[in-house]
Parts: structure tokens; sequence; C-alpha cells
């Protein structure tokens, strides 16, 4: 086997995750005269750049990655993605990060051959997992290896329901689809979540993380991007998922990935919590062991390809691409992407025909290195590639114009979240060759312009994301603790309409409003219990009821009269009262009985509601039908009653008439002309008979049809008896009829609805039966 040994310092800072490793590597970089460092994402390396660049000036640093270089005249540090390392330059300090993915399927070769060849002049330090630490002994014998323990502690909390997650709060899944369903659910619990995807445009995605930094939102929703070393204070991390897609299938997690993620809880000394959230039932206990002591099985072998590659000629690159490893612990990689595609261009004839030389052989390779950031089909990807390769070949250059027109071609604003996020990646193709400047005519106005329309795209990406997943108010509501109502009912959290509330009802200001909901429960307890109170206090007159049976107080719906067992017995329903618990609707429905049997008993007052009650048998039983019949039923013979009944009827304000008995109490309380009253009879009537017979209902109330009026029962027995009277001198007049004034303009009616009909000023007795009496 091959000795790599190097020609400075090798140190291996192997720990757990979040224990300052790489801030460790950038302080001792900066303490040499240059250094580079390669970083596995390139939003981290982003990080890394902005915080160096704001202490030792632009000037100074360069930014080296797939797809942006900043490279200043004559920068002393280096910050770049694994990938885009320039390790043919020289620096006195070079340090590699997350080195353990040197046993990752897609992108190990990379770290593996960083691993083996990437060395500084004086000081070459390697960062990542203790999983790695006996290949790392192994293949680079010099490296002295440096344990980093974690400060702080990692603690499994448990699976939790999305709304009783812990604040600051990171919850994990598995693609963008995922991402978003449990953002959506964020928004609806906790009034807002951030969103990190690696898909993210560095500008985006430091706009997300800085509203969760800041605690403007509680709660962020990322892909296991995070889980490489984007630092923020995070106290729970929770897990949607333990699979993921690979790029190849759908696998578990391994325990050492779960750590990986789950590390980004706690920071320093401050302890940190993981679990799942509600969509898994809970992490393996095996797992959860492995994480918490920081202990999982060492790698065996590390993914590699061979780094000089042979490009004299089509088959020379294919061999050397599938040489053998120098070490048993070092395996081929295959199937990666610009392995691929690379065979999917020479599958192409016109790009094989072309292929027939060196140089041409060299820059296809180059070609194929062009990531898919559109994540579009292969072979769309590698027909655009093709037309780069032909355009190089036969002008030189891509040209600047046909570049711009693409860029230009992308850059709107409008569109929902997907429609930006792939206007961003197709970007992120144009953005990386205009880096590529060999290729590329004019390439700083190409550079210059492709930024530009990616920081558009970045910043109303931003907003779509913060529109559609963060809910100000919601979070006003969650964070809020006072509440108060105004006069007109309006409920305030936090300076925050959420709703009315009039009475003991409530209603919230959006249909559906869980987030209001909760912050009027929590906010207006004192206020409930205190109107609770006032109800079950509450005269009986302070509860209205309305035609169709609602019980209302102090303007809010509280109940309403359904049917029960006899029309002078209704039964309750308590309306919904979102705000109030079990033992206070329990209250209002006691009051709203004790009000039932009271309000009842002052409608039919002086009725006596219950047979006998020291009466004689013929007027308890009269009374029992006319409290039944609410206050009016048709005539009972007079004779039924003795002279000493009718005189305890006559106290009783009961009246026998020809067509009707009645209580005078009940009749005379409404005018004599006119509709029957609407009051808490008719509800009880209705309740018991149905709404469809009218003239039913008039009846007990104590009013008559007569043509086209209502007249009361005790004005028709008043002209009732008149008409008896003048009948026996023949022809009645109506002018001759002794008759109350207020009946007068019903008289004719009156007279018609006795069985009278008119010739010419008199009135003879008809033949049919008067309708009044039926």
């Amino acid at each position: 086997m091959k000795s790599f040994q190097p020609e400075g310092v090798v140190t291996a800072l192997l720990g757990p995750t979040n224990t300052g490793k790489t801030h460790r590597a950038v302080t001792r970089m900066l303490a040499h005269p240059t250094g580079m460092i390669g970083l596995p994402l390139r939003l981290l390396a982003r990080e890394v750049y902005d915080r160096i660049s704001a202490e030792k000036g632009e000037e100074s640093v360069a930014l080296v990655t797939g797809e942006e270089r900043r490279v200043p005249r004559a920068p002393r540090w280096w910050v770049c993605t694994v990938e885009a390392m320039p390790v043919d330059r020289p620096v006195s300090f070079l340090a590699v990060d997350e080195v353990q993915l040197a046993g990752d399927r897609n992108r190990g070769h990379v770290f593996t051959d960083r691993l083996l060849h990437a060395r500084g002049v004086r000081e070459t330090m390697f960062l990542g997992s203790e999983t790695i630490a006996p290949l790392v002994e192994r293949l680079v014998p010099a490296a002295e290896i440096i344990r980093h323990p974690r400060r702080s502690r990692l603690t499994h909390l448990g699976p939790r329901k999305l709304g009783a997650l812990p604040s600051r709060s990171v919850l994990v899944a598995f693609s963008a689809s995922e991402v978003y369903a449990l953002a959506e659910m964020a928004r609806q619990r906790h009034g807002g979540a951030a969103v990190v995807l690696g898909a993210l445009s560095p500008r985006t995605r430091n706009a997300q993380v800085a509203m969760f930094q800041a605690g403007e939102v509680p709660v962020m929703v990322a892909t296991d991007a995070i889980g490489m070393g984007l630092n923020m204070d995070v106290a729970h991390v929770a897990f949607s998922s333990l699979r993921k897609f690979d790029g190849t299938a759908v696998r578990a997690l391994s325990a050492a990935e779960v750590a990986q993620i789950a590390g980004r809880a706690g920071r320093n000394a401050q302890d940190g919590t993981f679990g799942a959230s509600h969509t898994l039932p809970d992490i393996p206990p095996e797992i959860v062991s492995a994480v918490e002591a920081h202990a999982f099985p060492a790698l065996t072998r590390l993914w590699w390809r061979a780094s000089a590659l042979d490009t004299s000629s089509v088959e020379a690159l294919r061999a050397s691409l599938l040489a053998p490893p120098p070490s048993p612990v070092l395996q081929l990689a295959r199937g990666e992407e610009d392995a691929v595609t690379l065979e999917a261009l020479l599958a192409m004839p016109e790009v094989r025909a072309r292929a027939d030389r060196p140089e041409r052989v060299s820059l296809l390779w180059e070609v194929c290195q062009v990531p898919d950031f559109r994540k579009t089909l292969p072979e769309e990807h590698a027909r655009l590639l093709a037309r780069i390769y032909h355009a190089l070949l036969d002008r030189g250059s891509l040209g600047q114009d046909w570049i711009l027109r693409q860029v230009e071609h992308l850059d709107r604003c409008d569109g929902d979240i997907d429609r930006l996020a792939t206007r961003l990646a197709h970007v992120r193709t144009w953005t990386y060759l205009g880096w590529r400047a060999r290729w590329v005519e004019g390439a700083p106005a190409v550079q210059e312009h492709a930024r530009a329309v990616e920081d558009r795209l970045s910043d109303a990406l931003h907003r779509a994301l913060t529109a559609r997943f963060v809910d100000r108010r919601g979070m006003v509501l969650a964070a809020g603790v006072d509440g108060r109502v105004s006069g007109d009912g309006t409920v305030a959290v936090g300076g925050v309409s959420v709703g009315t509330l009039h009475g003991l009802r409530w209603r919230p200001a959006e249909q559906g409003d869980r987030a209001a909901l909760r912050a009027a429960q929590r906010a207006l307890g004192p206020e409930l219990d205190d109107r609770v109170q006032r109800f079950v206090d509450a005269p009986t007159d302070a509860i209205t009821v309305a035609p169709d049976g609602v019980l209302s107080w102090e303007g809010g719906d509280v109940a309403r009269l359904i049917p029960g067992p006899s029309v002078l017995e209704p039964q309750v329903r308590v309306t919904r009262h979102d705000l109030l618990g079990p033992a206070a609707v329990a209250r209002i429905e006691r009051r709203l009985r004790a009000w039932v049997r009271d309000a009842v008993a002052a409608a039919l007052a002086p009725l006596p509601l219950e047979a006998g009650g020291g009466l004689p048998p013929a007027v308890a039983g009269l009374c029992f039908a006319l409290a039944r019949g609410l206050g009016c039923v048709r005539a009972v013979d007079p004779g039924r009653f003795s002279r000493a009944e009718r005189a305890c009827l006559a106290r009783l304000g009961i009246r026998l008439g020809v067509h009707h008995a009645w209580s005078d109490a009940l009749v005379g309380r409404a005018p004599v002309l006119g509709p029957p009253p609407e009051d808490l009879r008719a509800v009880l009537w209705r309740l018991a008979h149905g709404a469809g017979d009218g003239d039913a209902l008039a009846r007990a109330l104590g009013f008559v049809r007569a043509g086209a009026s209502w007249v009361r029962v005790d004005a028709l027995e008043t002209v009732s008896a008149a008409v008896r009277a003048a009948s026996r001198r023949g022809m009645v007049r109506s002018a001759d009829l002794a008759v109350p004034a207020e009946v007068q303009p019903a008289l004719e009616d009156l007279l018609g609805a006795l069985g009278y009909a008119r010739v010419g000023v008199a009135w003879v007795e008809g033949r049919r039966r008067p309708r009044a009496a039926c």
C-alpha cells in the first residue's frame, strides 16, 4: 500500500457534533499567514466566509464553492466546499471538516481524496466523528488524534406532539414536501416556523435562520442539512422520521447520523434534548443509548476513486474511473453523478465522435462536473451539457448574450414557493457556469447579473416562505398573556383582536382560529369565571327568550329551549361555549333549568300549574286545562260549576264565556286588537305543537281571527253577549250594540265571525255555525 506521509503536522480533531471543532479550526487557520478550510455544505462555507470577512476584511478572504467564487486579488485565507478546494494551491494551514463523510456513498470519494492528499505546508487538521478514528490511524499513521468531548449533555426527551414541542425546537424531515407540510402545521400551532432546506440559496437560508435566531419564530422545520455544522441556538431536535432517500434508495438512518442531526441541540455548556415528533412513535432504545453516550460503530471502509484521471482517450478515462483502490479499507465508488453523466454524453454519437483527442476528453470530463442543480431528468441535463460542450469546441467559449438571456428568462419574482425555488435552482446552473471564466465571454458581467437575479429570487423566496409559514398574529397570540375585553365585547390579546365576547358567547375573528381560542382561554380565565358567576346570580328577567327559543344573556346566546315531557316542561340545550370547561357548563345548565321553572311560572301566573292545590276538583281541573292550554281553552259548560266554584274561579281571574274559558290576567295583558303577542307562551306552544296551526296558537294566547283582524277573546265574548241581547228584538243594528270603543273598528268582522249576515243597515242571524266558537 502507498504511504501517505504529511509534510507538516497533521491532527485529527474528532468528537461529537456541536463541540466547537469547526470554530477551533477556523481560529487555528487565522493564526497562520495563509490557510484553507473545506466544509461539507455551501451554506456552512458561506456562514464561515461571512464571519471571517467581517473580522478580517473581504480583501483577505476567498469564497470558493461549486456555484460561487469570490476571490480577491491576494487572499490570505480560503473558505471552500470540500469538492471545490483548490488543493494544488500551497497554504500554511489546511482543514477538512466532517471528514467522516468519506464513508458516504455519494460524496465519500472526495473526502477520502482530501484525507489522503490534501495537506497544509505547516499544519493540517481533519475534523469529524470518532467513527473514522481507526481508518485515520491506518491511512494517515502520522496523524495525531485528539478527542474533543462534548461540553453539554444530549438527552432523549421522548415523543412530543407538535403543539407540545419545547421553545426553540427544530423539527427534522427528509424531503421538501414533508418540510412544507410540517411547517404549515407549526404555523397553525405555534404561529410560525422558519424553513431550512439544502436547496435554498445562502441568502434565503440566512434570512430564515435569522428569524429563528432572533426569536421571531419559535420553531424551525429543516432537512438533515442542519446536521452539518449550521450554528444556531437550538434547545430540542424532533425527528419526523428515521428514514431518508439517499439518492439511490430509501433507507434507515444510522445511530451516528441521528446523533449528527440531534447534536444541533444544545450549545457550548448548554444541554440539549432530542426525540420524536407526532409522526414517529419514538426513537428505538438502542439508538437513544448510542446517541446519549456518543458511542457508535467505527467505519470499516471509505469510498475512493482515483483523483489523477487519464484523459488521453475516452477508454483511458473510463478505465481510470474504475481503477482499483490502493487499500483494502477503500472501496471503489461507482455510479457517481459525473461518471453517469459521462456515459450519457458518450451515448450521443455526435459527442462521442468529437471526444477524439486528449484535450477534448479533458474538456468533456470538465463539462461532466456541472451539477444538475435543476434536478431534471438525466436526459435533459445531458442535452444541456452536450450543447455546452459543442459550443466550447466550436467557439472556444459560451456566448455572453446566450447565458444572459437564460438568466433574464428566470428574473421573475412572481409565483408560489415551488416556482421561485425552481427558478433559483435554474439560476444556480448559470451561476456555476459564470464562474468558469475560461468558458464564458464577459464572465464578470455574467457573474454580476446572475448574482443579482439570485439575490432577487432569494429575497422573494424568503418573503414567500414567511408569508406562508409565519403568522405574525398567531405568534402574538401564542406568546401574549394579557387579555382585555372592550365595551363592545372585542377581545384583545397582546394588542391583537382575536374575537368578541358577548355574555358567555365567544366568536373568534376567524372561523376555526384555534390559536385565537387558546390565547383567549389563557388570557380571559378570570373574566370568564366572573361572567359565569354573574350569570348564575342573574335574575330571571336578565335572561331573554327569542321566538325561536334561543336564550340570551348580556347580548350573547346561552342556550336553546327544546321540547320536553309537556308544554310546561321544556328542556334546555346549552350552546357550545369553547372557552368554558365542563364544571362551568354544568353550573350554567343548573341555572337554566331553574330559569325555565321560574319563567314558566311567571308567564302563567296566577294560574296554579299543579293539579289540586286545595281547590275544588272542578276548579282544579279547569285550571290544569288552562295551564296546558297556556291561558285560553274552548268554552266549557258553566252548568258544571256550582255557585261556590264559580266564585272560586272568579277569585282566580278565570272567566267563562259562551265560546271560551280564559285567564283574565293572561289574556288581558295584550291589546284588544292586533296580532297575538310573542312571549314565552308562544315559544312553549311551538315547542309542543310545531309552527303549523297559527289559529290554534292564537287561541292559546287568547285571540281569535275575525275576518282580517285578530281580536282578544274577552272582546269577542262582550260582542257576543251584546248581539244575543239585541237579537231578541229581531234584527241587529251595529249602532244599537253596546260594545267597547276599542272593538268598533273590527265590529263588522266580529259579527260575521259570530254567524250574522248584513241585510241593509241591519244584521240577521245566519244559518252557519259561528266561526269564533269552532
